[in-house]
């Protein structure tokens, strides 16, 4: 019931993004891509869901999905991408129920809104919306569609482009919590990740990308090391050490507590 690629590359343009890359994430598991910018974790992604033609295959659930009928991947899982534009003027309950299987379901769509924190936003204007609020309502529309973490064709998949990127601290720690609460009711989830410390705090598994390749994959503590992020990122990095005396620095684990 895993996702798997293998040989993975992809070309946009005349550039190659991807280098004939393996990867694989399994359901009941978080599983978070991290790297610098360009590093190709986005491309990843829309490769994984079939937005970009691609060489190589990618299998859900042993399903190919680049055989596999649009319904059928629906089915099993939902896409949330970077941001969405939206040229009509929908309200945020009509854009939640863009997601629905049954557009007429409102109490789901409610449902889903009231999880993401924006219960009482149904009839505000999705343009009228700060950024992280839309975010927030793109995610709903996601969480609508699955409805359940494991269907009857089995366990169901999240596909997460920078979930937290708009979000506030509290609000990062909410959509972080939701998505490990899917991965711990049997559902997969593969999440586009820049903030380490969440992606530490949160994923099962970490992909860190470098120019297009797997530099590694495994637990959080076994790749997420000094010598591995400082090669990825191009920088000196010290995992797990305070700054000097004087500089403040703010760790989300305590709020996951006040999220509660």
């Amino acid at each position: 019931m895993t996702l798997l690629a293998r040989d993975l590359t992809v070309h946009l343009g005349t550039a190659r993004i991807l280098h004939g890359l393996t990867f694989e994430a399994r359901p009941a598991a978080m599983t978070c891509i991290v790297g610098p910018n360009g590093s190709g974790k986005t491309t990843l992604l829309r490769a994984l869901t079939g937005e970009v033609p691609y060489r190589g295959t990618v299998t859900l659930a042993g399903l190919d999905i680049a055989l596999a009928p649009p319904w059928a991947l629906a089915e099993r899982r939902g896409v949330l991408p970077q941001s969405t534009a939206l040229a009509f003027p929908f309200n945020a309950l009509e854009v939640v129920r863009l997601g629905l299987p049954d557009p007429r379901d409102a109490g789901l769509a409610r449902s889903a809104l009231a999880r993401v924190g924006l219960r009482g936003y149904e009839t505000r204007f999705y343009q009228e919306l700060s950024g992280g609020e839309k975010q927030r309502v793109q995610l709903a529309r996601v969480l609508a569609q699955i409805r359940e973490p494991v269907g009857p064709e089995g366990p169901r998949w999240l596909f997460l482009d920078e979930p937290v990127s708009a979000l506030d601290i509290a609000h990062q720690v909410q959509v972080m919590r939701i998505a490990r609460d899917f991965a711990d009711q049997g559902g997969g989830v593969v999440a586009v990740m820049h903030d380490l410390n969440l992606t530490a705090m949160f994923a099962e598994q970490v992909c860190v990308l470098s120019q297009g390749r797997v530099l590694a994959h495994g637990a959080p503590a076994a790749v997420m090391t000094d010598a591995v992020l400082s090669e990825a990122y191009g920088c000196t990095l010290r995992v797990g050490h305070v700054p000097p005396p004087g500089v403040p620095f703010i760790l989300p684990h305590l709020a996951a507590e006040a999220a509660e």
